[in-house]
């Protein structure tokens, strides 16, 4: 069964890191479905129904996105909002079409791991940053999993530590 993963970046040819993730991913077509919401929908108009039809055929999704601001970028956001709706996603009408299915996310950030800790610089480890997507995808009684997470890409954006990534990438996913 393939893994969907939906990827929310507003810059895509720019990136280092996600953008080699997907280029891996596109290696394993058999393995992995990778949908690029800025690519599907460059208007920012998101067709609702054929997300939800997408979303029905997986049972393991990825949300792949850059991590700045504290948050994910916004169009992920308006996703979540127009795609999860009451009555399909949740509600007492809904099937709970996403009831089991393992839902993660993966991450880059351009800080290194110990400023996102009790201790660091921002005082709040990711796990804790992330919470609202954990809480959002417990509500529509999705199966979340732990998020991977690539630190430090401002400070250290060299080949061999991208490289590294992908293959960790990779591992997480094939674990899911």
């Amino acid at each position: 069964m393939q893994t969907l993963v939906i990827v929310t970046h507003p810059d895509i040819e720019n990136s280092l890191v996600n953008k080699r993730w997907i280029q891996e991913l596109n290696k394993f077509p058999d393995r992995y479905a990778v949908h690029q919401l800025h690519e599907a929908y460059p208007n920012g108009k998101i067709d609702v129904v054929a997300e939800q039809k997408l979303i029905e055929q997986y049972d393991k999704i990825v949300f792949q996105f850059p991590y700045y601001w504290f948050n994910s970028p916004w169009f992920l956001k308006k996703w979540l909002d127009e795609v999860l709706t009451h009555g399909w996603a949740y509600g007492s009408k809904s099937g709970y079409p996403i009831s089991g299915k393992k839902v993660t996310l993966a991450i880059s950030l351009g800080v290194d791991e110990e400023e996102l800790s009790n201790t660091g610089k921002y005082r709040y480890p990711l796990k804790e940053l992330t919470r609202p997507f954990e809480l959002s995808f417990e509500y529509v009684r999705a199966d979340y999993r732990p998020i991977f997470a690539y630190y430090g890409i401002e400070y250290n954006s060299s080949k061999e530590s991208i490289e590294k990534s992908v293959k960790l990438y990779i591992e997480f996913l094939n674990a899911l």
